[in-house]
């Protein structure tokens, strides 16, 4: 990974299409989110992301806010990336592997209008920290339902 991304990988017991559907129905993110951050999505938005959509969330970190997102990079099933207002990308890759799909979550803040704020801030280790907790919920959605 580049010297402006952390990222986390990890093998989901789940088909690329059963992850995908989560990651592109906004609804579902603060089930997601290991972060705590994620509190939901705003009304109005898309009920599921494609290239160019623009969805709201409501947000947590210390104060309440709002954020706007947009999809700029998205492959049906393997890859979707969105951006906040500054420029940083949330990018999820799916690759079909045996027992199920390699999931990488990446914050890419090598798009951002002023990477060095970020490079110098707690932002990179405290969201490595949020994309591990992510993919551990992940896994844990899919372990509980395949076990049933």
């Amino acid at each position: 990974m580049g010297k402006r991304q952390v990222s986390g990988t990890r093998t989901i017991a789940a088909s690329p299409e059963e992850i995908f559907a989560l990651l592109t129905d906004p609804s579902k993110h603060a089930l997601l989110d290991g972060s705590g951050t994620v509190r939901g999505a705003q009304p109005g938005g898309p009920e599921k992301l494609e290239l160019g959509s623009k969805f709201g969330m409501d947000m947590k970190m210390g104060a309440s806010y709002k954020i706007l997102n947009t999809v700029v990079e998205y492959e049906e099933n393997r890859l979707i990336a969105w951006r906040h207002f500054n420029g940083h990308r949330w990018r999820w890759q799916l690759e079909p592997v045996e027992g199920g799909t390699r999931v990488t979550e990446t914050f890419d803040w090598s798009t951002a209008r002023i990477p060095l704020l970020i490079s110098v801030s707690f932002f990179p280790k405290k969201n490595k920290q949020g994309i591990d907790a992510t993919l551990d919920r992940l896994a844990g959605m899919f372990a509980v339902n395949t076990s049933r």
